[in-house]
């Protein structure tokens, strides 16, 4: 069965900053190479991007926590908005003053 799955002729799917194997003209390479390169920049200077992933990734943590203590997620929510009043009313009074 094994022998099988190395001896199909399906191809191997490469992520867009990933080079194909078995590319033997060299131009192509380069291309490949080149088209690799540029997806892996755009993929580390999309910061609006991976600034997107991250939050969706928290408000998934954060709704599997309120889910499994919705105690504790009622707590964090009334400290968080005592945190933040506190700390606009103290700008509010810094700016007043």
């Amino acid at each position: 069965m094994d022998s099988d799955l190395r001896n199909s002729r399906t191809p191997i799917p490469v992520p867009r900053t990933g080079v194909p194997l078995g590319i033997t003209d060299p131009v192509e390479k380069a291309r490949a190479e080149l088209k690799a390169a540029l997806a892996a920049i755009e993929v580390k200077a999309n910061v609006p991007r991976r600034v997107s992933h991250v939050v969706d990734e928290k408000v998934a943590q954060a709704r599997e926590f309120r889910r499994r203590e919705p105690g504790l997620a009622a707590v964090a929510v009334v400290g968080a908005a005592a945190l933040i009043g506190t700390a606009v009313w103290a700008l509010v009074r810094g700016y007043a003053r």
